[in-house]
């Protein structure tokens, strides 16, 4: 009978862990050996689950110095001392790392099982106990009554228990220069000057007509329905004939241009007719002869001539232009001169007849100086106006106009308190240029 033996050799997995080389196919990253790689993180992680990484820890962590025994512990173990079970030894084993809990944790209120549906709290009600304290307070029973107490302080004010720096005398400082006081600006004690043309000053809050109302009455709304519609109604006129100002004036220079090419046109026939008339031809209206000489071409001479007599009534006619073009710009700084002491003659006389004090100020008809503070205009007011398909005869269905803050910054422009800014979006960002630089231009030879 044949004796079976086991197999010669290693009775492991066959394993491709040695690389001789790394140049061919099967030096793959999968045959590399990390088996001690991960024997190392194994016993990594269980010396942190017995309490700690030992070559971390200090020497007096891991040992103890006992200099005096204890001799009462020989006579209490018992002389045969009983083997534990496996089992009690591993339940007896406390990991250092803490249990995950099992304590609910609130999450998102988005994650569900896909069975029960997720209840989400409204919040686009009003409860009933809201509702019956609105209830209450519109009829006029209110829980708590606020009580107006006017400010015993001036919030602005400056405080007076603020530290102030001990200063150091001069003496011992003497390398510094003598501390300057601080100077007011002379601007500071003078009146801002008003953006209206007859000087007034002008309220800061305008009282307002009867038209601006809510409930206005009818003479009153009427009354500015037909202001405001005049005011668009110029505009509107206004646009237009700058329109057809525009219009009128392209079609002027049109007409012009072909004029000028209709001269040069006849200037320029004109060469061929001076000597184009037939010796033969009767003044009766008779028929030409058989006999008349045909038209002869000019010489260079002639055309030369001809070339510098048209350059000579050209420039003639352009210094004559410009001429009446410098006399007719002189005549309107003129005219504008006498406009304006004529204009401020009559200011004057105004000013002088009507006392400022007594007379009311129209915002909605002021007029503007020609030349305001800054290089931007006054802004526009808004137009708050409700049209008649508009008006509504419940305050619930009301809806506010105007802007208290356009109105607040707008007076303090008019005022001259401030200066007309335009707002800017973006920061402007300094403007970079990229190149490329040629390393070779660096060698010299």
């Amino acid at each position: 009978m044949a004796v079976l033996k086991p197999l010669s050799g290693n009775p492991n997995a066959p394993q491709q862990y040695k690389q001789p080389s790394r140049k061919g196919k099967k030096a793959w990253r999968k045959n590399v050996d990390i088996s001690e790689v991960q024997d190392g993180l194994e016993a990594l992680n269980e010396q942190i689950i017995r309490g700690g990484v030992i070559a971390e820890k200090d020497s007096d962590e891991l040992f103890t110095i006992d200099a005096q025994g204890d001799d009462d512990i020989t006579k209490q173990l018992p002389k045969k001392l009983q083997k534990t079970l496996k089992s009690d030894e591993i339940i007896a084993q406390r990991s250092a790392v803490p249990a995950v809990s099992l304590r609910k944790r609130p999450g998102d209120g988005k994650t569900t099982d896909g069975l029960v549906p997720v209840k989400k709290q409204r919040k686009d009600y009003v409860t009933h106990k809201e509702l019956a304290r609105i209830k209450k307070v519109a009829d006029g029973h209110h829980e708590q009554t606020v009580e107006v107490v006017d400010a015993e302080y001036d919030p602005w004010a400056e405080s007076e228990d603020k530290k102030t720096p001990v200063p150091v005398p001069q003496e011992q400082l003497p390398f510094l220069p003598e501390p300057a006081k601080a100077k007011k600006p002379k601007t500071l004690e003078q009146q801002p000057i008003s953006l209206v043309a007859n000087g007034k000053s002008v309220p800061a809050v305008p009282k307002p007509k009867g038209g601006y109302s809510y409930n206005p009455t009818f003479s009153d709304y009427q009354e500015r329905l037909i202001q405001e519609s005049e005011k668009v109604i110029a505009a509107e006129r206004k646009r237009i004939a700058e329109l057809e100002a525009e219009r009128a004036k392209l079609e002027a220079a049109a007409r012009s241009a072909a004029e000028a090419e209709a001269a040069e046109a006849r200037a320029d026939l004109s060469e061929w007719e001076d000597d184009s008339e037939w010796e033969g031809f009767q003044s009766g209206g008779e028929e030409l002869s058989v006999k008349a000489k045909r038209p002869r071409r000019k010489t260079p001479a002639e055309r030369n001539r001809a070339k510098r007599r048209k350059e000579e009534e050209r420039k003639a006619k352009h210094e004559a232009a410009m001429k009446r073009k410098q006399q007719q710009q002189e005549r309107i700084k003129q005219i504008a001169l006498e406009v304006a002491e004529r204009e401020r003659a009559i200011e004057l006389a105004k000013q002088e007849m009507s006392d400022p004090s007594d007379e009311e100020i129209d915002e909605d008809n002021l007029q503007l100086r020609r030349r305001q503070l800054g290089k931007f205009k006054l802004p526009e007011k808004d137009l708050e106006l409700v049209l008649p398909d508009e008006l509504q005869d419940s305050l619930r269905l009301l809806k506010p106009e105007g802007n208290l803050l356009k109105d607040r910054y707008r007076s303090m422009l008019l005022r001259g308190k401030l200066e007309a800014r335009r707002k800017i979006p973006y920061k402007k960002q300094a403007k970079t240029k990229v190149t490329e630089k040629w390393t070779y231009k660096d060698f010299t030879i």
